[in-house]
C-alpha cells in the first residue's frame, strides 16, 4: 500500500522518485554547462544552473504538493518558460568573453563593444609575418581576399577554386611549413554559406614552442578503471533493490547482492560498448580521447551513465560523423538481445490506470513507443495482449534504459551524437536549424506524452552549436548520408508512439 505525505497530494514513492530525477537532471545540467559555457562567459556556472533549473523545480514542486491531478496554471507554465531562457540569455552574454575557436567564422563575433577593452591576440602574426601568410593561399586554390585580426583568431576569406579537400589539404601544408605547429588551421562556412579560413592558437601547444604535456586527471586509465569499479558496485546494489533486497538484507547477507549481478552487467555493457566504440573510432580518426568514464550514483538506477572527452579537433566531417554514430548504433547492438531476452523473462500484468506509464518498471506500457512495442510483441507473443503492461525482468531494465539512453543521445541537437551526425551530413548552419525544429517537435511529444516534459525543457538549454571539424568544408559521402537517414529512421521508430492502426492489427 502506498502512502501519503500529510497534507500533500502525490504518493511517497512518486515523491521520491521525482526528487531522484531532478537531482539526474540537475547534474547533467551542470556538467553540460561545464562543458559548454564556460569558454564563453565569465557569469559564475551556478548561477546560469539556477536559472535553467528554475522551470523544473517550479513545476516540479506543484506537482508534489497539489498532485498530478491538481492542473498547473497557465502563468506558471507559461511565465518561467519565457522568462528563464531570456535571463539565461542575457546572464552570458553580460559575461560574454572574446570569441573561441569555434567561433572564429560566425559573424556575430564581429560586433563586439568599441568599448570594450580588447587583449592582446594570443600568438598574433605580425605585418612580416603577413607575407608569408599570403603566399599559403595558391591562386589556383583558394586566392586570400582579405585578413582579419581577431584577440584569437586570424580570419582568411578567399574564393574556392578547387575541390575542399584539396584546398585545405594544400593550404594546412603550406601554413605548417611556414608557421609550424604554431596554429590550429580550421576550413569553415560563415554564416553567409562563404568559405573561409581561420588560423588559431594550438592549445596543445605552449608559448614557448614546446608541445604540452597531458597529464591531468581525466587522462588516467587508472581514473577510469576506478569509476568502472565503483559503478559495477552502485549498479549491483539498485539491481538488488529491483529485487526486492533491501540494503539491511544484503548488509547481512552480501552474497544477496549477486541478485542484482544481472542488472548490473547488462546496464554497463551497454553504456560501456555506447562509449567504448566512441573511444576506439575516435582513435582510428587520430583523435586525442580520454577513455570512457562511468558515472556512479549510490541511489535509483546506480549510475547516470558514461562519457568520454575528446582533447583534439575533428579532422573532418567524416571523422565527425563516423565518431557520433559508433556509439550509440554500438550499442542498440547489444541493447536489443538484451532488451528481447529480458522482455521474454517478464512477467504481464494488467494495465492499471496511472500507474501504468513510461516510468514503472513494474506496469510499463510499451506503446508509447513503436520500437518498443514491437520488441515487447515478438518476445511476449500472444501473452501480451490489449490492457495488458509489461513487469519487466531486470535485465530488461537495463534494456531499456539502454535504447533510451540511445534515442536521447540520437536526438539531432547540439553536442548530442545526434547533433553531431547531422553536422557531419548537412553542415552546420542547418544542422542549427533541425536542432531548433527538434526543440520544438519533442515539446509537443512532451504536451502529449507529460513524463517527457523534464526532458523537453532540457533541450532547450543545450546549447546548439559546437566546434566545427579542422576540414568543415568537405562533405561526407553517400554511404554515410545512407546510414545517417536509417539512423534518424530508427530514432523515430523509438519516440514515436504504435499508430492505432497497426496496434489493432498487431493485438487482434
Amino acid at each position: 500500500m502506498v502512502s501519503l505525505i500529510p497534507g500533500y497530494g502525490v504518493p511517497c514513492d512518486q515523491n521520491i522518485i521525482m526528487v531522484l530525477l531532478l537531482l539526474i537532471l540537475g547534474l547533467v545540467t551542470y556538467l553540460v554547462l561545464r562543458q559548454s559555457v564556460t569558454r564563453i562567459t565569465r557569469t559564475p556556472v551556478w548561477i546560469l544552473w539556477l536559472v535553467m533549473m528554475a522551470p523544473a523545480f517550479i513545476w516540479s514542486g506543484w506537482v508534489i504538493i497539489y498532485g498530478k491531478q491538481a492542473p498547473i496554471p497557465a502563468l506558471l507554465v507559461i511565465i518561467p518558460f519565457i522568462v528563464c531562457p531570456c535571463l539565461y540569455w542575457i546572464l552570458v552574454h553580460i559575461g560574454r568573453q572574446y570569441p573561441t575557436p569555434e567561433d572564429a567564422g560566425s559573424e556575430t563575433d564581429s560586433s563586439v563593444s568599441e568599448t570594450t577593452k580588447t587583449p592582446e591576440p594570443v600568438s598574433p602574426i605580425s605585418q612580416s609575418e603577413e607575407t608569408k601568410l599570403r603566399a599559403c593561399f595558391p591562386w589556383s586554390v583558394f586566392p586570400l581576399h582579405d585578413v582579419e585580426y581577431r584577440p584569437q583568431a586570424v580570419i582568411c576569406r578567399g574564393q574556392l577554386r578547387s575541390q575542399p579537400d584539396i584546398a585545405y589539404q594544400t593550404v594546412r601544408e603550406k601554413i605548417e611549413a611556414n608557421f609550424g605547429d604554431r596554429f590550429l588551421v580550421i576550413f569553415q562556412r560563415d554564416l553567409s554559406d562563404k568559405p573561409l579560413f581561420a588560423l588559431v592558437p594550438n592549445p596543445q601547444r605552449h608559448p614557448d614552442g614546446t608541445p604540452k604535456s597531458d597529464q591531468d586527471l581525466l587522462s588516467q586509465p587508472l581514473l577510469a578503471l576506478a569509476l568502472m569499479v565503483i559503478t559495477l558496485f552502485t549498479t549491483t546494489v539498485a539491481g538488488s533493490t529491483i529485487m526486492g533486497i533491501s540494503n539491511q538484507d544484503w548488509q547481512d547477507d552480501p552474497s544477496l547482492l549477486l541478485t542484482g549481478f544481472p542488472y548490473a552487467v547488462a546496464l554497463m555493457a551497454i553504456l560501456g560498448v555506447h562509449e567504448l566504440c566512441h573511444y576506439l573510432t575516435a582513435r582510428y580518426h587520430q583523435i586525442q580521447v580520454t577513455p570512457p568514464y562511468f558515472i556512479p550514483v549510490p541511489f535509483f538506477l546506480g549510475t547516470v551513465g558514461a562519457f568520454i572527452q575528446t582533447r583534439s579537433p575533428y579532422p573532418h566531417r567524416r571523422a565527425l560523423f563516423d565518431v557520433s554514430v559508433a556509439g550509440p548504433w554500438a550499442g542498440l547492438l547489444v541493447t536489443i538481445p538484451l532488451l528481447f531476452w529480458g522482455f521474454a523473462h517478464s512477467e504481464v500484468v494488467d494495465i492499471v490506470p496511472d500507474k501504468s506509464g513510461i516510468l514503472t518498471f513494474n506496469a510499463l506500457n510499451p506503446r508509447f513507443s513503436m520500437f518498443l512495442t514491437i520488441l515487447a510483441k515478438l518476445a511476449l507473443g500472444d501473452a501480451l495482449s490489449r490492457g495488458m503492461a509489461i513487469n519487466l525482468h531486470p535485465v530488461a531494465i537495463a534494456g531499456y534504459i539502454g535504447l533510451v539512453i540511445s534515442a536521447f543521445n540520437l536526438l539531432p541537437i547540439g553536442q548530442l551524437d545526434g547533433g553531431h551526425m547531422v553536422h557531419a551530413m548537412f553542415g552546420q548552419r542547418l544542422s542549427l536549424i533541425i536542432g531548433q525544429i527538434t526543440r520544438f517537435l519533442m515539446l509537443f511529444v512532451a504536451l502529449i506524452q507529460s513524463e517527457f516534459m523534464i526532458l523537453a525543457i532540457l533541450l532547450f538549454f543545450l546549447p546548439l552549436n559546437h566546434e566545427p571539424a579542422l576540414n568543415d568544408v568537405s562533405e561526407v559521402d553517400e554511404i554515410r548520408d545512407i546510414i545517417g537517414l536509417i539512423t534518424l529512421a530508427v530514432l523515430l521508430t523509438i519516440i514515436l508512439p504504435m499508430p492505432r492502426l497497426l496496434t489493432q492489427q498487431l493485438f487482434n
